[in-house]
């Protein structure tokens, strides 16, 4: 089997390395020159949970187009890379070939949508995974819990339980499930709740929840974004928001989103795709939404001054 990794981030590069040692045919594609001529130089080095070891014999280009025709694309960018992801990948698609989208927030099959065809796209959920770039070539990750995948639609299908198996093949956990939208909002509404207000006040997870202020106004936003779940009939697991985020930012009181992470690098970040995304929706089912305004104000403010992403 051939499968490409598009967006070779610390996420995307750490599937890439566990494909690989899987014995899969594995391709890289990502902008990054400096990273793709490490890879190609000297392999890609992995360390942290899965242990500390370089992985050969990946194949890395800054062109969909030179890796070619594959039989899973694992879409791997932020979410704002993901509908140039679409358009790079639409000239090589091929019957039968499935590409996979995983990414934070919302939005992804509809900018996927825009370039081509989402019959073969399938939607995934990374749960529980914490990676960094240390260096070109080199990166890091804390943990890999579970990686969930669904049909855009919903329902059961072959297709994806049989991409489930291929990822636990390769050493992650990974199940398919019947309601890949329950989960994205269930995760987005945990997101909403902890990344702009983590990057907002510049602090990690823990300091956060300490300061009653600062964790109400967090709580804030997050009721805005369940307010918008129930009035689209989300399938949500819980009643009670409070709780539910409350237990989910418990676990990690050391973390900081990958938001604020970009801040501090100076880096865009999936602003547009979190938090930003509730003001949008709210003004289309008419629900008022204050505090993700003014959150996603000040951090669009601040990100005016950041660098373009690479092209």
């Amino acid at each position: 089997m051939k499968i490409a990794v598009y967006g070779a981030g610390a996420m995307g590069s750490v599937y890439a390395a566990l494909f690989r040692e899987a014995g899969y045919e594995v391709w890289v594609v990502d902008p990054w020159s400096e990273h793709i001529a490490a890879i190609n130089a000297n392999g890609l080095r992995i360390e942290g949970a899965s242990g500390d070891r370089v992985v050969a014999d990946i194949r890395a280009t800054t062109d969909m187009a030179e890796a070619g025709p594959c039989d899973l694309i694992v879409i791997a960018t932020k979410a704002s890379g993901v509908g140039a992801a679409g358009r790079a990948i639409a000239p090589v698609m091929v019957d039968g070939a499935l590409v996979l989208t995983i990414q934070n927030g919302l939005g992804a099959a509809e900018r996927i949508s825009e370039h081509m065809e989402t019959r073969n796209v399938l939607l995934g959920v990374a749960d529980g995974f914490g990676a960094s770039i240390r260096a070109p070539g080199h990166v890091h990750h804390n943990a890999m819990k579970l990686i969930r995948i669904g049909e855009i639609d919903g329902g059961k299908s072959d297709r994806a339980e049989r991409l489930a198996e291929l990822w636990r093949g390769a050493g992650f956990t990974a199940r398919a499930f019947e309601d890949i939208e329950q989960l994205i909002w269930e995760k987005f509404i945990c997101n909403v709740t902890l990344s702009a207000p983590c990057t907002v006040f510049g602090v990690t997870v823990g300091e956060l929840m300490a300061d009653p202020a600062r964790w109400e106004i967090a709580l804030g936003a997050m009721r805005e974004a369940y307010a918008l779940a129930q009035a689209l009939r989300v399938n949500l697991s819980f009643d009670d928001p409070v709780a539910y985020v409350s237990a989910f930012a418990a676990r990690m009181p050391e973390a900081r989103p990958s938001m604020l992470l970009d801040h501090l690098a100076g880096r865009l970040s999936e602003l547009d795709a979190i938090n930003g995304q509730v003001p949008i929706l709210g003004r289309r089912h008419g629900i008022a939404t204050p505090y993700n305004d003014t959150l996603v104000a000040v951090l669009r403010r601040r990100e005016e001054a950041f660098e373009k992403p690479r092209a």
